[in-house]
């Protein structure tokens, strides 16, 4: 996915360009295209490093990013090793772990900008804990079903929906406006190792103990988030109270306008729906491909996975020198080529599972990894720079309902395509769909943007000119 992020993001950017996934967005005359711009990108290198109450909010979330990569991976092989699931029904597992990104997303965003985030946190991962460990204790009892499969990957969606949303909100006043890019490149960052790790972790686990109680891992995880987020003591300001208190649906279609007003987040928006949607029909297909066509083991899998985010990492490194380099525009654009071309290598593959598949699948989800990375960090930390701290729920629910809203789709159309066409027909469809993506920044203000605009209902600054002629 684009954007990543979060919740643990696919290789992919979720949130830019993803679960993957995912990371940006739209506008309009008045959204600062063109005006001066405040750089976002931190006063004092490494400034955060010293930062205790990041530091434990860090530590958490690194130790739940490899918790839950065991779940992303163990959750759909509980369907197809435990339950021998069908192509459609692993993709209906994935469609209800996405579903709520379209169905509560925007309801979401209206509560967390009424209420202080960080509670909001704790108690989605202390939900989350809850329903990971019920999969593996119906497991003991001879209990679990297919059924309670997906409701389980509906109701963690849900959970994943409301920390995301509060997540991204809390960060600009946790460490500041002015530290967004060394903030989101250190969770980047964290969330790369954990996908290095992650899989192939999961995959030994899931052939060591089986996939259902592998997922023991992942609530102790989230109990670990929870614990950390619980010791930190920074103060979170309360919400800004509006004089008049606007209606639900209102507050709703204020986080679809900002969105729909900005050219920048408009089209980043379009563009990370477009990627997720093809990201989890090729994840959804390539686990069946490899599985089931190729005679993989859910350990090698794992470790192709986690192995292709060693790419992610590299990302999270050289993201901020790129935009330093090139500028803030052409580095996302360089980010999503690189993500968006590479996926056409596996199917080009040759279908034996040999010495020479393999490298081949590592190098295309270290490509898809890198490119991904560097787009979330630049399109997540563009996106909070430029939305009033008032608005950043609503934003951000609005932005993930376009962007994550399309993973529940793309699961379902990969499903469907893999039982119509077959698994590496799919894979090809899917590479090409990936262009889109690419073509809509081309076609946007975005590219040209050399730093990050001004924030929205901001006065242009006469200082210097944030997109490029």
């Amino acid at each position: 996915m684009t954007e990543s992020t979060g919740s643990p993001d696919p290789v992919g950017p979720a949130d830019a360009a993803g679960p993957a996934g995912s990371a940006g967005s739209a506008g309009s005359a008045h959204s600062g295209d063109g005006a001066s711009a405040p750089v976002a990108g931190g006063r004092e290198r490494g400034a955060l490093w010293r930062d205790a109450e990041f530091m434990k909010f860090w530590t958490g979330e690194g130790i739940s990013q490899i918790g839950a990569q065991v779940t992303t991976l163990a959750l759909p092989l509980t369907a197809v090793l435990t339950l021998d699931a069908s192509s459609s029904q692993v993709g209906l597992v994935n469609a209800a772990s996405y579903a709520p990104f379209l169905v509560v997303t925007l309801l979401v965003g209206v509560w967390v900008d009424r209420v202080r985030r960080r509670p909001l946190m704790i108690a989605a991962n202390a939900g989350r804990a809850l329903l990971v460990t019920a999969v593996p204790l119906l497991a003991v009892l001879d209990l679990l079903r297919i059924e309670f499969v997906y409701v389980a990957a509906l109701l963690i969606g849900v959970l994943t929906v409301v920390f995301d949303v509060a997540y991204q909100s809390y960060l600009p006043t946790l460490i500041g406006k002015e530290h967004l890019v060394e903030g989101n490149s250190k969770l980047q960052g964290t969330s790369s190792l954990a996908q290095i790790g992650g899989p192939g972790l999961a995959g030994l686990l899931i052939g060591w103990v089986t996939a259902p109680y592998a997922l023991l891992i992942n609530g102790a995880s989230y109990l670990v988030s929870v614990v950390t987020l619980l010791a930190v003591r920074r103060p979170e300001p309360p919400p800004t109270v509006p004089e008049r208190r606007t209606g639900l649906w209102k507050s709703v279609g204020d986080g679809i306008g900002i969105i729909w007003q900005s050219a920048h987040l408009r089209a980043c928006a379009l563009q990370s729906g477009l990627y997720n949607l093809c990201w989890m029909s090729l994840q959804t297909v390539f686990v069946l491909y490899a599985a089931r066509r190729l005679d993989l083991s859910p350990g090698t899998i794992g470790l192709l996975l986690g192995t292709g985010a060693v790419g992610s990492l590299a990302g999270s490194l050289v993201a901020r020198g790129l935009k330093r380099v090139i500028g803030l525009g052409p580095a996302i654009l360089a980010a999503l080529l690189l993500c968006c071309v590479a996926p056409v290598i596996i199917p080009l593959a040759p279908a034996n599972g040999g010495i020479l598949t393999l490298t081949l699948f590592v190098l295309t989800f270290a490509l898809i990894g890198a490119g991904g990375t560097m787009a979330n960090i630049h399109i997540i930390s563009l996106r909070q720079s430029i939305t009033p701290d008032e608005l950043l729920g609503r934003m951000n629910a609005g932005y993930r309902f376009v962007s994550w809203g399309m993973l529940p789709l793309g699961a379902l159309l990969g499903g469907w395509l893999g039982d119509l066409i077959g698994l590496r027909e799919t894979l090809f469809v899917t590479a090409g769909a990936f262009l889109s993506a690419v073509l809509v920044v081309l076609l946007s203000p975005v590219w040209r943007l050399k730093d990050f605009p001004a924030q929205i209902g901001a006065r242009p600054g006469p200082e210097k000119t944030a997109v490029a002629s």
